[in-house]
């Protein structure tokens, strides 16, 4: 029973990682109602894990371009993106962690999503140089280690700024996921704030099998769909979602 539901905690990072929902509240908030042994933000952050071997896996060319300075402009973009994240992130996952997240940054995160699916519709890009967008979307990703905000969301948000190219946008805030999310996993290691189990290594696979499962399912949707819609879609869920919670 217990590995079913690690599986399970898994599957959800695993599916949710890709969409502009905040996959680690969703995993939180369950493994909150089952006794871990963890707290359940330490526990969603490491089952990042999985979904980030997807991400070497899946995008290993870029990855491999990068390393051999063959895309320059993007390495430039990553390298800000991550230093600002991550130096910003763990300052504010330290200071917010233990926060009750309430409506209010759900229904930001679903404005964001609305506004990102009008730029969309309407072909609008705003004339930032790419220091300045790379600085936009590295505070945009920093604020995501807040619990309940969404990072895809965040950096989709940020990088549809300036680009119009739907997987193009979404290559991107997956790529620059890789430096936070192996931080964030070498600190909960290093802190000992996580241990491993067989438990924790099944729902790192599960969650590295679903993630490349719905990663390249999302992808390939992208080249296919209207993006536009696409965001509206989940802008209009994150604001369903949070005036359901303030009435409730």
């Amino acid at each position: 029973m217990d590995y079913l539901f690690y599986i399970f905690l898994g599957f959800l990072q695993g599916v949710f990682e890709w969409l502009p929902l905040s996959s680690k509240s969703i995993v939180a908030l369950f493994a909150s109602n089952y006794n871990t042994g963890f707290h359940p933000l330490d526990l969603a952050f490491f089952l990042h894990i999985g979904t980030l071997l997807a991400t070497f896996v899946y995008f290993w060319k870029d990855i491999k371009d990068m390393i051999l300075l063959k895309d320059k402009k993007f390495l430039k973009f990553f390298i800000i993106v991550s230093f600002i994240s991550g130096t910003l992130g763990f300052v504010v996952y330290k200071t917010t962690k233990d926060f009750t997240v309430g409506s209010t940054l759900l229904l930001v995160m679903g404005l964001g999503l609305l506004l990102t699916s009008f730029f969309q519709s309407r072909k609008i890009k705003l004339k930032l140089s790419e220091t300045a967008s790379a600085i936009v979307v590295g505070l945009l990703q920093a604020i995501t280690a807040i619990p309940g905000v969404s990072r895809s969301g965040a950096t989709i948000f940020g990088i549809s700024l300036t680009e119009d190219n739907p997987e193009k946008i979404l290559r991107y805030s997956y790529l620059i996921s890789i430096p936070v999310v192996l931080g964030a996993d070498v600190y909960l290691q290093k802190e000992k704030l996580i241990s491993i189990s067989p438990e924790i290594i099944v729902a790192i696979i599960s969650s590295f099998i679903f993630g490349l499962v719905s990663l390249k399912i999302l992808l390939n949707l992208s080249k296919k769909i209207n993006f536009s819609k696409f965001t509206l879609i989940f802008g209009l869920l994150c604001i369903f979602g949070s005036l359901l919670a303030m009435f409730l």
